[in-house]
């Protein structure tokens, strides 16, 4: 099964975080499952580190070296999911957390998200 991740459970994946639920955990560690990790998610960790809102440098800066190491796939943002995305109903404000909404309702598959707002915009959600 394809699965698309947000940015906090990239967060908590690569910390070993026990904030990340069981069947989340399960999913990502299911070798049967394709992990999608998100443009998205890259550009904002990358910004709020740059801000000084978040403490990962190490992992902003390895993340292409720590995606390949964990099987994880990168998603690069199509000039169609950025339609999606900026056409989304605005249950949720930010732009980073709706682009793998738009990406997973694209690929017609799951959201691995703690983030229940996501929820109102019939993905299904692993969590």
């Amino acid at each position: 099964m394809n699965l698309v991740v947000d940015s906090q459970v990239v967060l908590w994946w690569f910390s070993r975080s026990r904030q990340l639920s069981e069947p989340a955990r399960r999913s990502l560690a299911d070798p049967d499952n394709r992990v999608y990790v998100s443009a998205a998610v890259a550009w904002e960790l990358a910004s709020k580190v740059n801000l000084g809102k978040l403490d990962a440098g190490q992992l902003v800066a390895n993340l292409p070296k720590f995606l390949l190491e964990e099987g994880f796939h990168r998603l690069a943002i199509s000039t169609d999911h950025a339609l999606r995305a900026g056409m989304l109903p605005r249950h949720h404000a930010d732009p980073f957390d709706r682009m793998p909404v738009a990406q997973a309702q694209a690929l017609n598959c799951p959201i691995v998200s703690a983030d229940a707002r996501l929820d109102s915009y019939g993905v299904r959600r692993i969590w």
